[in-house]
């Protein structure tokens, strides 16, 4: 079995469920070039614990955790199987890394999930599961955490990071249009694509001390590490290419990056 890519995906506002922009086309481009995954994981801040926990119903809910939103975004369901199997695989892992996860049979699936996979993989029919984030990270903790769970990509299952490449919110413009966008979070993107493009992920794990305005593009770190978790699933030794999502409200990066080479056969095939 061919290893699958991992990902980085940017997941905005839940608006993005309806307000595709730029990255939603981009996300629905890649989904079609993706080979069809076993199960899907993704690690998203919206869900952060103490130690790591690990989703294992079979039918995970459409968890809409935001308020003050349009009527519509409310009524939007993700209906994916769930994935108890490969849920326990990566409980077995985490395990086997030092780390101690437990089961979760209540969590559904957060917006930081459900959002960007109604772009990527609109049918839901793939299983998806959910890994917590672990609560007190920094980048080479959120780097070997994403390297723990690195042996299910060679198994059909799709890692996903989804976070924000940019999250300010304090600075967020909800009437700039998405052609603007502040000069420092275009700087702190430029700074991350060369990293990526250099493979360098040792200065990537150290983001936050090395970025220009690490600290204004990220006042806290938490939508960042996803980037680190995915980068460590797939490792120094890939090539990640840029898929541009363009900037909303001046300084919410939208773009996502695959890790890894997409010539590879269908592993529910294999």
């Amino acid at each position: 079995m061919s290893r699958l890519p991992t990902l980085f995906i940017s997941h905005g506002s839940p608006t993005f469920a309806l307000e595709p922009g730029q990255a939603g086309p981009a996300l629905a481009a890649l989904g079609k070039t993706l080979p069809r995954p076993k199960a899907i994981l993704v690690v998203s801040p919206h869900w952060m614990t103490r130690e790591p926990r690990v989703a294992n119903t079979p039918r995970p809910q459409t968890i809409h955790d935001f308020g003050g939103f349009p009527p519509a975004l409310y009524q939007l369901q993700y209906p994916a199987p769930g994935a108890p199997e490969v849920a326990q695989r990566a409980i077995d892992l985490l395990r086997a890394a030092g780390y101690p996860a437990e089961p979760d049979a209540q969590w559904g699936l957060d917006h930081g999930a459900w959002v960007p996979l109604l772009h990527l993989l609109p049918q839901a029919d793939v299983p998806v599961f959910q890994v917590s984030l672990p609560a007190r990270l920094d980048g080479e903790r959120a780097y070997a955490y994403g390297q723990a769970l690195a042996p299910l990509a060679d198994e059909g299952v799709l890692v996903i990071g989804s976070g924000s490449l940019t999250h300010n919110l304090y600075e967020v413009r909800f009437d700039a249009p998405d052609a603007s966008a502040e000069a420092y979070a275009l700087e702190f993107v430029h700074w991350i694509q060369t990293v990526l493009n250099a493979r360098d992920h040792v200065r990537l794990q150290q983001t936050m001390t090395l970025a220009p305005h690490a600290q204004r593009a990220h006042p806290t770190p938490e939508h960042l590490w996803p980037l680190m978790v995915a980068a460590g699933a797939a490792g120094a030794d890939v090539p990640a290419t840029r898929i541009e999502g363009g900037m909303t409200h001046g300084v919410l990066s939208m773009d996502a990056y695959r890790f890894g080479e997409l010539n590879v056969p269908d592993p529910v095939a294999a």
